[in-house]
């Protein structure tokens, strides 16, 4: 394991000890915790983005898309555990 050197503004440090304390942890453990959950966040953001990159290039080049209503309707019947068709997709603009 690697280690690193922070220097942390005291009021930081100060914070970090009480809820640490409160949460029955080390200052480390607390600090190890809430780096682990930030770098967990940041690469589920980027790994959104890219998918929605994605998914707009494929929309781009076919040229279809489903409505929004129809993806609400068959979200909303998904989730009450209702077995749905899924939606078709429809031409919005010519392919290019």
């Amino acid at each position: 394991m690697a280690a690193t050197s922070l220097k942390l503004p005291d009021s930081l440090k100060q914070r970090i000890e009480r809820l640490a304390g409160v949460a029955k942890k080390t200052p480390h453990a607390f600090m190890i915790d809430a780096l682990t959950r930030e770098t967990e966040r940041s690469e589920l953001r980027e790994r959104f983005a890219a998918d929605s990159a994605l998914a707009e290039q494929e929309a781009m080049a076919s040229g279809k898309a489903f409505s929004l209503a129809s993806a609400f309707d068959y979200l909303e019947a998904r989730v009450a555990g209702k077995k749905l068709k899924r939606p078709r997709a429809h031409a919005w603009r010519a392919s290019k």
